[in-house]
């Protein structure tokens, strides 16, 4: 078996499917978000125009009053036409379809194929909201090659990284899930390797000292640059079925990244 083929294997990306309608929760090891992050929402795909046939639930990051940014599994042109984007920070109790949400048209980078092609996956996507938001605020998007100047000594610069998103917070022992918008701190394992070689960031998904990991759910939500809004990178996939180990996310201050996104808002 080839060697991407072994990596396709055990990666998984980090949306939630709704074979049922499945719940959703929090960032691992953190803590309820509130309205630290009014910018960051709870974004449910749609087989249908009519948004009646609910596909996955992913998290993403306005950084525009109609621009939605996400990860390009979750906004997969080719599967989803329909999305809606909700942004309260506490959903627990309410069941499917939320309330509150804004419909939108799911885009995802050209050369997003549909399998995680390690390491330029070009896992990146948007939504294009039907009526601007103007209420929640913005994140920023990170300037061309700012992860570039961390180079080979990334391990020694004792960098944090904060993670947002609705995911699970557990899978087991304990399956944890609280459809709630949760925050976390997390660390930088690497920006080298072949599973990340300029295209990617990984982050240690463990507890300790740093509170954060991502899981299920959390695809396209933001990772954010120390204690900042500027978005460095967009949750993509993970190496277990139980969010252990290492998480991993598409970085959007690449070329690739960046012309993408240009077709939809102004760079910094």
């Amino acid at each position: 078996m080839s060697k991407n083929k072994v990596l396709t294997a055990i990666l998984s990306v980090l949306v939630i499917l709704f074979v049922t309608v499945s719940p959703a929760g929090a960032v691992q090891y953190g803590q309820p978000d509130g309205e630290g992050h009014p910018f960051v929402g709870l974004v449910v795909f749609y087989a249908d125009e009519d948004a009646t046939q609910p596909l996955w639930r992913c998290t993403g990051t306005l950084i525009a009053p109609t621009v939605f940014l996400t990860a390009g599994h979750c906004a997969e042109s080719f599967n989803a036409v329909r999305a809606q984007v909700y942004f309260q920070s506490d959903a627990t109790g309410t069941g499917y379809p939320y309330t509150g949400g804004v419909l939108g048209e799911p885009i995802s980078h050209p050369e997003w194929n549909g399998s995680l092609t390690i390491p330029n996956t070009h896992d990146v996507g948007v939504v294009i909201l039907d009526a601007p938001v103007t209420d929640r605020g913005f994140a920023e998007l990170a300037t061309a090659g700012l992860l570039d100047s961390y180079g080979k000594q990334v391990g020694q610069q004792d960098k944090s990284f904060k993670v947002v998103g609705y995911g699970l917070q557990g899978v087991k022992p304990e399956y944890i899930s609280l459809k709630e918008r949760y925050v976390g701190w997390t660390k930088v394992v690497n920006l080298k390797s072949s599973l990340t070689d300029g295209y990617n960031i990984q982050l240690s998904s463990n507890p300790g000292h740093w509170s954060g990991g991502t899981c299920f759910g959390d695809s396209g939500g933001p990772i954010f640059l120390n204690d900042t809004n500027i978005v460095v990178a967009v949750n993509s996939f993970v190496l277990n079925e139980n969010c252990k180990g290492s998480g991993f996310g598409f970085r959007v201050d690449t070329p690739g990244a960046r012309e993408f996104l240009g077709n939809f808002v102004t760079l910094p």
